[in-house]
């Protein structure tokens, strides 16, 4: 194996767990930002539900008015039904007297219409008041863990630029070029691939004998005639020498 190709596996290796930690610390803040939509949505729905129940007892509240005002109305008519001077003006005060009864009877019907309204609404905005509070905590826990995460991250990220910085110090100009090259081409991909069984890894396509023997013996740096990754060739592993050596 070309002896720059170690240094380009070893960068490629920094460049992966740099892309992963940097994808990671911009996700967390979209993590966030979507419990937080969420949490927002919660909020809403409970001060529409407190609203509504709101809204409940406050006709409740002008129906028992309503109520009230009718029968002092129907006590008037009462005694003034007694000052009647003709049967009509009686039954003029009597058909009124009826007509202010129905509508008390309206009222109360609508007033226990709302009272059973009233009843699932309670319930949902007691639930949904301990059920946002407990929200509430998660949503901070999960902020104060993305918090040391991104602080962990971003201090883990100096470190791996560090190493970068020294790892392209030591790779020849040329190389480095070629591997910013390909590394642009693939999208940060993968930019070195073994040659095994006779294929790129990465792209799969078969290699020329003539090129797959220049490749095996490591004097030059090569690259594959498809994909145009850098390629190298480990070759196999002889047990038998290896357990001698140990």
């Amino acid at each position: 194996m070309h002896p720059d190709v170690h240094l380009v596996i070893q960068l490629q290796s920094l460049d992966q767990k740099i892309s992963t930690l940097e994808k990671e610390v911009a996700a967390l803040p979209r993590h966030i930002a979507v419990i937080e939509k969420a949490l927002e949505s919660h909020v809403r729905k409970l001060e529409a539900d407190k609203a509504a129940l709101s809204a409940n007892q406050k006709d409740r509240k002008k129906l028992e008015g309503d109520i009230q005002m009718h029968q002092q109305k129907i006590s008037k008519l009462r005694d003034q039904m007694l000052q009647a001077k003709n049967n009509e003006q009686y039954k003029a005060f009597q058909h009124e007297i009826e007509f202010i009864e129905k509508e008390i009877r309206q009222a109360e019907d609508r007033t226990l219409e709302l009272m059973s309204e009233s009843e699932p609404l309670d319930l949902n905005v007691k639930k949904a008041e301990k059920a946002l509070a407990e929200e509430k905590k998660q949503v901070e826990a999960e902020k104060t863990q993305a918090r040391e995460r991104t602080a962990a991250d971003q201090k883990e990220l100096e470190t791996l630029r560090q190493e970068r910085l020294q790892s392209v110090s030591k790779l020849p100009k040329r190389a480095l070029s070629e591997y910013e090259r390909i590394r642009k081409k693939w999208h940060n991909t993968t930019v070195v691939a073994e040659a095994a069984n006779g294929r790129c890894s990465a792209c799969q396509i078969v290699l020329r004998p003539q090129f797959l023997q220049d490749l095996r013996k490591g004097d030059q740096l090569m690259f594959c005639e498809s994909c145009g990754r850098f390629l190298y060739y480990n070759p196999p592993v002889n047990f038998e020498d290896a357990a001698a050596v140990r």
